[in-house]
């Protein structure tokens, strides 16, 4: 079974940078802007972060706070984000049991070869916890974009 817009979202608890861990719930009375991606350091991957961070502020402007999830571990998401500079928490979900709850750990293929991997997908959810919005097979481009002229559409 999978999240549906309109639904309240199951709390998770998943480890985050800096060795913390992080609950959704955490972050109620705010909007969650829930990204899953496939790898850290992959060119599609930095993209996305890299736009992520430079709208940081406007999405905070918002009430929004962005949280990446891939199933990296936590020591990669480190690097990850020293590297880009990234102001906002990446949660390891190696054993991809949040990614299964979202429906985006799927089958894939690449170079005709079959593996499970993450669908780059984004969630926003509103400040009960319920899931507003999804986008799944997000196209990097103009992505980030969208999700926070979404945001400030529905914060009006």
């Amino acid at each position: 079974m999978t999240v549906e817009v309109g639904q309240q979202v199951p709390d998770f608890t998943l480890e985050a940078n800096g060795g913390k861990e992080v609950n959704l719930s955490d972050y109620r009375g705010k909007y969650v802007v829930l990204y899953f991606y496939p790898k850290d350091m992959t060119p599609g991957c930095t993209t996305q972060a890299c736009d992520f961070r430079d709208n940081h502020e406007s999405f905070k402007d918002v009430d929004a706070v962005i949280l990446g999830v891939s199933p990296d571990p936590v020591n990669r998401h480190e690097k990850f984000i020293d590297k880009h500079d990234l102001p906002f928490e990446l949660l390891a979900d190696e054993d991809h049991k949040v990614a299964e709850e979202f429906g985006v750990w799927k089958l894939k293929k690449n170079f005709g070869k079959e593996y499970m991997g993450i669908e780059r997908s984004t969630f926003i959810i509103d400040k009960e916890g319920k899931l507003m919005k999804e986008w799944r097979k997000v196209r990097v481009k103009g992505h980030v974009e969208e999700a926070l002229q979404y945001l400030r559409e529905e914060t009006k």
